[in-house]
């Protein structure tokens, strides 16, 4: 098991807080995670809600959770069980003692919300993403092994690329024929394949929900409510554009991103680096793989992209208090920036800035401008 920075996170929180939700993408390491906790605590209890048999454990739920009273209990896809969250805000309040239950869910707190909110003030939720480059860096094949493969562990680890490619290949239906409806959402698997196919296509680019009606031959409507759907289920992720009242007028639509690179490069039957390398998706690609560092590494910070319309550009701003970071992704060992760059940098009266590239070792690119390879990036961010 490679160990997860959010371990310790979750162990403070079951310190202080009744129950702790776990949420995140199916097959992220939500489990093993919670297993390695659970085994570290005695007498801790691991339910699966997924399995038939231990969901006969539950036909009585208040004789279960009185016989593990003063126990922590772990329900794993509690979001298959949503009845049960009445049945813990009892036994919470009975209990009156933090630590008393770990919940794990494949859906967002958006999603899970109706079905917790008898739990408010009792649960405090954190999200698990795919492996991240911070707790890989020992594993072989490095930063290109996870940008291609991307985060989830049962491709990241796969010993083969072939092998990889096919779990992510089996992920993608799987969650497209079955995750969805479990999860109750009545959308056709063709049609969320086409959509999220487009997505794929669009990764890194403009959301323009009228376009991709067209294009798909539905509504903008129900385009919203797809990304809706694939940005609550981790799938996807939308970045919102910066704003600020300068003379050049910002690009307000949001751009929308996969969550993880495996899965876009699988979209896109994209098997090696070779073939990354001279896909055109390539650039787009190597800005989706920065930012789900920057996202996994930087709690807390706000993330925006700004573009004016005439097309200057700063692909990540990051804000943090007084803090404003401006971040551009470059696929190039000698990156070069355009003017407009500079010139949004001006207006925007951003000081601190980088451009974010596949190097070893960091240079001045510009005035206040620093080239830097990802993970010296984090660390400096991290200070």
């Amino acid at each position: 098991m490679i160990p997860r920075e959010k371990e310790k996170e979750i162990r403070t929180y079951l310190r202080h807080f009744p129950a702790v939700a776990i949420t995140g993408p199916r097959q992220c390491g939500k489990s093993t995670l919670a297993k390695s906790i659970i085994a570290a605590t005695k007498g801790a209890v691991y339910v699966d809600l997924e399995d038939p048999e231990d969901r006969v454990k539950l036909n009585d739920p208040s004789l279960f959770l009185a016989q593990y009273s003063g126990k922590l209990i772990c329900f794993d896809e509690v979001q298959f069980m949503p009845e049960l969250f009445q049945i813990l805000r009892s036994a919470i309040d009975k209990g009156k003692k933090n630590g008393q239950f770990l919940l794990l869910g494949s859906a967002s707190p958006e999603l899970l919300r109706q079905s917790s909110e008898t739990l408010a003030g009792r649960i405090v939720y954190t999200e698990l993403a795919p492996l991240a480059l911070t707790e890989t860096v020992d594993l072989k094949g490095g930063l290109n092994r996870l940008w291609l493969r991307g985060g989830f562990p049962g491709s990241l680890l796969a010993k083969q690329e072939q092998v990889s490619l096919v779990w992510r290949k089996n992920f993608i239906r799987t969650f497209l024929e079955r995750d969805l409806s479990a999860f109750g959402i009545g959308v056709a698997p063709e049609n969320m394949r086409k959509f999220w196919m487009m997505c794929a296509h669009l990764h890194g680019q403009f959301l323009n929900l009228s376009n991709l009606g067209n294009s798909l031959g539905i509504s903008h409507s129900t385009v919203k409510s797809y990304v809706d759907i694939m940005t609550n289920t981790y799938m996807v992720r939308k970045l919102e554009p910066y704003y600020m009242n300068i003379d050049k007028r910002l690009k307000r639509s949001p751009k929308i991103y996969l969550a993880d690179t495996g899965l876009l490069h699988a979209l896109l039957n994209i098997s090696g680096l070779s073939d990354l390398l001279s896909h055109p998706v390539a650039g787009f690609s190597w800005e989706g793989f920065v930012l789900n560092q920057l996202t996994f590494s930087l709690p807390g910070w706000e993330f925006y992209y700004a573009t004016t319309a005439d097309q200057a550009e700063i692909d990540f701003i990051l804000k943090k208090g007084k803090r404003t970071v401006a971040i551009e992704c470059k696929l190039a060992k000698a990156p070069v920036v355009t003017k407009g760059f500079y010139y949004l940098l001006n207006d925007l009266k951003i000081k601190e800035a980088y451009v974010c590239s596949p190097i070893d070792n960091s240079f001045l690119l510009g005035k206040g401008v620093l080239a830097i390879g990802v993970p010296e990036l984090l660390k400096k961010l991290k200070k």
